[in-house]
């Protein structure tokens, strides 16, 4: 009889939802072994209950620690099948763990082309998706040369790293001037600089098995840039759609199919250009959409897709893919906003389709608001109709 997977669920505690990928990896029938900076009294029953055995460190950023920790679950439970935390920040510190105890899945000698978005380019052209023309920073005269090439509004921003943090939009070459000033000169991470596209996001997620083999997908529309979300502190909506256009989903799988990926949530953002409507890659993710996207994903499909990624994971099967019943849409506030309506005015009016609200912790608020509603509908134009609602102004 083989014996029980041994997946490390690195940070079960943090951000919410890993309690529900560590409650049905253990319903798939995996020993679950946690290891976090919380108290294990702190934790929320669901998780404990998940978790065969939890072990605290007191630094999260100390490798010497988290060698230690899973040496003694090595130690106690066999080989180690799986290591994730299913969290961006938390790639490099993964692939590490796996390299040094010769454990499935990404490992240092890939990483970097899933970290940093100028090695993700030479992927994006062996898949044959166009990708955003870009610049590895070096000096301001190579990258003033590129600024030519490819003509104002260009993007600045970290080479490694997620979300929209220190990505600036610059106009003119006073703004650049202005952010040269700024400290930019001096910056000691790596800045790509990139063509401008202007478009909406439209993301690819879903589960793709060991074989290479998409067993569920789904789309997300963006409608605003994060960035400029981020940069002037704006509130934020998006939409899950019931149906992935054909456009989308051939561009998706090309892109897994050059990265190789296997075993793995995967979660990739494009834009569809205004000008063209071409489909242009932006970056890939090889974890869940963050923020509440999961659940999007679970109410727009009637489906549960913690358990189809854990059944995936731990038993190599997969639940047939199912059509989208609904659209469903996420609004965000912020608090130093003046909204017209209020929250019992928008329960009273759309109580019968919102299906959650809460404050968003803080380290996630910039982006994400300070609060959001989750909300769903039969059609694009009703979940508009309640954004709108929800974000109107006074």
């Amino acid at each position: 009889m083989s014996h029980a997977m041994n997946f490390i669920f690195f940070s079960p505690h943090f951000p919410a939802n890993s309690t529900e990928f560590c409650f049905y990896l253990k319903e798939a029938g995996a020993h679950v072994l946690g290891i976090g900076d919380a108290e294990y009294d702190l934790l929320g029953d669901r998780l404990k209950n998940a978790l065969m055995e939890y072990y605290k460190i007191t630094d999260m950023e100390d490798y010497d620690q988290i060698v230690r920790a899973v040496g003694y679950f090595t130690h106690i439970y066999g080989k180690i099948d799986r290591f994730e935390s299913l969290n961006e920040y938390w790639l490099e510190t993964e692939a590490h763990i796996r390299t040094d105890f010769n454990i499935y899945g990404t490992k240092n000698d890939f990483i970097d082309n899933l970290k940093q978005k100028s090695k993700m380019k030479a992927f994006f052209r062996k898949s044959g998706v166009q990708t955003v023309q870009c610049h590895t920073w070096q000096n301001r005269e190579k990258a003033l040369e590129f600024i030519q090439e490819v003509g104002y509004p260009v993007v600045i921003k970290p080479d490694s790293g997620s979300g929209a943090s220190s990505t600036y939009k610059v106009q003119d070459q006073s703004e650049w001037d202005a952010l040269w000033k700024a400290g930019l000169s001096e910056q000691t991470t790596p800045y790509i600089i990139e063509e401008f596209v202007d478009g909406i996001i439209l993301t690819y997620d879903g589960l793709v098995d060991k074989a290479g083999t998409v067993v569920f997908e789904n789309s997300h529309r963006f409608e605003q840039s994060i960035m400029e979300v981020v940069n002037t502190n704006d509130h934020l909506y998006y939409i899950c759609l019931p149906e992935v256009s054909d456009k989308v989903r051939e561009a998706g799988r090309n892109i897994l199919k050059a990265f190789d990926v296997r075993d793995i949530f995967f979660h990739i953002e494009l834009f569809e250009r205004r000008r063209d409507g071409a489909m242009v890659a932006l970056e890939v993710n090889m974890r869940p959409p963050g923020a509440w996207m999961t659940d999007a994903i679970n109410y727009t499909y009637d489906t549960n897709i913690y358990r189809r990624w854990a059944d995936m994971v731990v038993r190599n099967q997969a639940e047939e893919q199912t059509r989208g019943k609904y659209f469903t849409g996420y609004a965000s506030r912020k608090d130093h906003k003046t909204y017209t309506h209020s929250h019992q005015e928008i329960m009273d009016t759309y109580g019968d389709a919102i299906l959650y609200f809460s404050r968003i912790e803080d380290v996630f608020s910039r982006a994400m608001g300070n609060s959001a509603y989750q909300f769903r509908a039969g059609t694009y134009e009703e979940v508009k109709e309640i954004i709108n609602y929800i974000q109107h102004t006074a």
